[in-house]
């Protein structure tokens, strides 16, 4: 398995729509498992495949804590199909936005429709972390980050931050080992 490069802000390819996939091929099967290793090794609990620089409806999920067994979920074009009255606001954070963290208004429940990984259609209903990760990872596929929740002054100020940081790193390697 290989670890791909995950993108941060302000890459303009976080901000572009993602295609949907005709098919389940071996090479998507490849590339999904390449996620999955690189949101584990990141670390992180979700990771959309814009994020890693390709623009397809493809997104990986595992909310298991670290003394639990991996329970991941591959998903080729999901969709939310529905959703519960009811929100709640909680702590978001992106691996395209690393170390950054913000309050999001999401729903409390949500339905989703997807492929997985050997072509067959599957339907998920979820609640707590593993419900606000789908909306979360679901919205990268549109070119929406969590952070365009937030009012402009905020955003500006946390992709400030990111790209201060990255220069940082940038000019003392030496301090990343």
């Amino acid at each position: 398995m290989a670890l791909l490069k995950i993108l941060e802000v302000p890459n303009p390819l976080l901000k572009k729509k993602s295609a949907p996939i005709i098919e389940v091929t071996e090479d998507l099967r490849r590339l999904m498992n390449d996620m999955l290793d690189t949101m584990y090794d990141a670390p992180g609990v979700g990771l959309a495949a814009p994020q890693v620089g390709i623009l397809k409806r493809i997104v990986v999920i595992d909310v298991t804590r670290e003394n639990e067994p991996k329970h991941p979920y591959k998903m080729v074009n999901p969709v939310i199909i529905a959703h519960s009255e009811t929100t709640g606001v909680h702590d978001e954070g992106c691996l395209s936005v690393p170390e950054q963290y913000a309050p999001v208004e999401r729903f409390e429940t949500v339905t989703v429709e997807y492929t997985d990984e050997n072509g067959t259609k599957q339907t998920l209903s979820a609640d707590g972390l593993l419900a606000i990760c789908i909306q979360h990872e679901l919205e990268h596929l549109d070119g929406t980050l969590f952070i365009d929740h937030l009012s402009k002054v905020k955003r500006d100020m946390i992709v400030r931050r990111v790209e201060k940081e990255r220069r940082w790193k940038n000019a003392h390697p030496e301090e990343d080992e």
